[in-house]
Formats: structure tokens, C-alpha cells, sequence
């Protein structure tokens, strides 16, 4: 009994680690589709050059609509654009959901703007390591909608994640964060 605990222990750490390399592999070669035209860009706060990215593409007419998910509840648009410094050509057709906290509520908040506009295509722009869980956290409460995944890369995390406790351990908690969802979405 004691052989076959040790066994299926080592097994799952196996699977769990090969899962882990393949995580690593995939959130560093995602194709960037930059020519793709959709309804609105959709961008996550929380990491490095997300929201800059999403106003680069948003002036570059990949969209008629952009829409910033989970601001701090003093933040405005105006300040967005001097933390980001950066500048928004057309602020009437940007949105910003105050209400968000976490990536679950960002699908939640996303989803009922999207509702409102009667949006059916989208641009998510978020980091390259949060992409995945935000993917699936998406098509869950919104499986209608068409997602095009667009990473954002920051230089702050390396892709030798090996060589750097810190791009290590932000990879570690994605990918455990990134099974639990992954395992909900199949289960429900």
C-alpha cells in the first residue's frame, strides 16, 4: 500500500511537471495576430504594458471599441493615459469597468458590457502567462464570443523563467491557478 502511495505521488508530480514545461513552452509561442479586425479590444489591468498595448491597437483601428476591465475606482481614462504615456485618439468609444478584481470578474464585467453593445468579436490583450487562464475564464461565460488572444510580453519576465526566482514563482502560482480553472471549466 505504502509502494503504491509513493507511486501515484510521483506520478502526479509528473504529470504536473511535464504539464508545467508545456505551459512554459505554450505561453511563449503564441502567434501574434495583429492584421485580425474585431469589434473591441478588451484589455486586463494588472500587468506590465497591457493597457498601452491595447490603446497602441485601439489607435490602430484593429477596433471601433476598447474596453479597460478591472480600474481602480478612481481611475479615469486621463490618468490611464499619463501612467501609460500614452494617448488615446478617439476617448468616446473607450469604456472602463471599475468593478473587477480578479480575472473571473473581468469576464464577468466584460461580459456584461459586451452584452450591452452586442459585441460578438473581441481582442484580448493581456499578459502572455495570464492568457490562458483569462481564455478559458472568457469562453466559459462568454461562449458565443470570438476571441482573438493577443499576449503582451514584459521584459520583466524572462523567458529563461529558470534563471529568476521571481519570473519562476509568477509562472508557478499562473500555472497552478491556470489547472484549477481548466479543471472547474471541464467539470461544470
Amino acid at each position: 500500500m505504502k509502494k503504491f502511495i509513493i507511486i501515484s505521488i510521483l506520478g502526479i508530480l509528473t504529470v504536473w511537471f511535464i504539464g508545467f514545461i508545456l505551459f512554459v513552452r505554450a505561453i511563449y509561442a503564441y502567434p501574434t495576430d495583429t492584421d485580425t479586425h474585431t469589434e473591441a479590444i478588451i484589455a486586463l489591468t494588472g500587468g506590465r504594458n497591457r493597457i498601452a498595448e491595447a490603446i497602441k491597437l485601439f489607435n490602430n483601428k484593429k477596433s471601433e471599441k476598447l474596453f479597460i476591465s478591472g480600474v481602480g475606482k478612481n481611475t479615469s481614462l486621463r490618468l490611464i493615459e499619463k501612467q501609460n504615456k500614452i494617448h488615446v485618439n478617439n476617448n468616446k468609444d473607450v469604456s472602463i469597468g471599475k468593478e473587477a478584481t480578479n480575472t473571473i470578474g473581468n469576464a464577468k464585467e466584460t461580459k456584461d458590457w459586451l452584452d450591452r453593445h452586442n459585441i460578438k468579436s473581441i481582442r484580448l490583450v493581456t499578459s502572455n502567462y495570464h492568457l490562458p487562464r483569462s481564455s478559458i475564464e472568457f469562453r466559459s461565460i462568454n461562449p458565443d464570443i470570438e476571441i482573438i488572444e493577443h499576449p503582451v510580453y514584459s521584459e520583466k519576465i524572462r523567458k529563461k523563467w529558470w534563471k529568476s526566482w521571481h519570473t519562476f514563482s509568477l509562472i508557478f502560482a499562473e500555472y497552478n491557478k491556470f489547472l484549477y480553472v481548466y479543471v472547474r471549466s471541464h467539470i461544470q
